[in-house]
């Protein structure tokens, strides 16, 4: 019998919660398709960081590197400033592990409500594939008042460095300002990932830009495209401004097969997605390294003011797991777990307060468990 060793960081909030759920479904899943699942528990988030100090070690990123996958419920909270916690413990892993790809499928599930008048399951079903170590979210910045500055900055990643020494001689009051940047190795391999994507899906590839106005680090990513294009004749492609697709999103979804984005518009139009697919209690994502460790998580947040109320809606965290069986070869059994869920849906009794119903969080966890043993 197979062995899956698996990594879990519960996290803030309502992540204990969701994540209980998440565990319970794919147990279920393992026990119906021959194999096992351990779970292994890591502490870090806001009750430790909080006591310890800490974020997430050199040490403990090391240790993580042994497994394929780890699942993680959510990171915030109240007590700890804004992004502390994002930027220390999310991507820190993300950089660390080289999770260049986030994986988000915008899925609407046959019994959900979407707000598009006149949309269903079979115009809602496309997947984004953004970027998720350059642009705007490197984290290279800084701000300075009316004075002459310098300014050292570096980009450490595991495909090469790069070093801004900036000379900055200003008489306004106060600037701040924020570098964007994408490299051809980062922007080649995710586009790339995307076209093989396209390839076992309906053969569609549509890019997002703001070529138009950003010209540089956009012109770029839109010129990769174009060449990597030529290696997959096969595949149909196009281009959209980062404004447009969030418009067609709403008008038009069945329109769109596979989506490619760089890192910010990719954040963008993923919570446009997630509201056309249900709302964020539906969205699932992963962050994806294919030749080393993913991490699975449903891409709400913490939602402290809900913590401990046994009330969130487990079902993107459950989905996130069949994402995580699918990454560890275990298609059938991640085939299973998001058939089971659209059918608690469709059966309409075991719902929560989001769906319109008055379950708990373990109520669903518990009925989508039961739909996998007895199916």
């Amino acid at each position: 019998m197979a062995q899956y060793k698996v990594p879990v960081m519960a996290g803030d909030g309502i992540g204990p919660e969701v994540i209980a759920e998440g565990k319970k479904v794919l147990d279920a899943a393992a026990e119906v398709h021959g194999f096992d699942m351990e779970w292994i528990d890591y502490p870090h988030g806001a009750d430790h960081y909080l006591a310890t100090g800490e974020l997430i070690s050199e040490d403990i990123l090391r240790e993580l590197e042994q497994y394929r996958v780890i699942y993680l419920g959510a990171v915030g909270d109240d007590r700890v400033k804004p992004g502390v916690l994002e930027k220390g413990i999310l991507l820190a892993m993300r950089f660390h592990f080289d999770q260049y790809i986030n994986l988000r499928p915008v899925k609407l599930l046959e019994g959900v409500w979407t707000p598009l008048k006149d949309k269903g399951p079979k115009d809602i079903d496309f997947t984004v594939v953004r970027e998720n170590t350059e642009d705007f979210y490197i984290g290279i910045g800084g701000s300075t008042k009316k004075r002459a500055s310098t300014h050292e900055l570096d980009i450490i990643r595991k495909l090469y460095k790069v070093k801004f020494d900036l000379d900055i001689d200003s008489d306004s009051d106060e600037i701040a300002y924020q570098i964007g940047m994408i490299s051809r190795e980062g922007t080649e391999r995710v586009i790339r990932y995307a076209f093989e994507l396209a390839q076992t899906s309906r053969g569609h590839l549509s890019s997002v830009d703001k070529a138009n106005v950003l010209t540089d680090i956009y012109g770029l990513w839109r010129r990769i495209f174009e060449e990597v294009a030529a290696d997959y004749i096969d595949v149909k492609t196009d281009f959209n401004y980062v404004d447009a697709i969030t418009m067609w999103f709403v008008k038009n979804p069945e329109w769109f097969d596979i989506v490619v984005t760089p890192n910010m518009f990719g954040d963008i139009i993923t919570d446009l997605g997630a509201m056309i697919q249900g709302g964020l209690g539906f969205a699932p994502g992963g962050n994806i390294n294919p030749d080393g460790t993913s991490m699975f998580e449903p891409i709400h947040g913490s939602a402290p003011k809900y913590k401990g109320m046994n009330m969130a809606n487990p079902i993107a965290t459950i989905w996130a797991g069949s994402m995580l069986l699918e990454r560890l070869g275990e298609k059938e059994a991640a085939d299973t777990v998001v058939n089971a869920i659209e059918r608690n849906i469709k059966e309409g009794k075991v719902k929560t307060r989001d769906m319109g119903g008055s379950s708990s969080t373990s109520d669903v966890g518990d009925n989508i468990a039961r739909i996998i043993r007895e199916a």
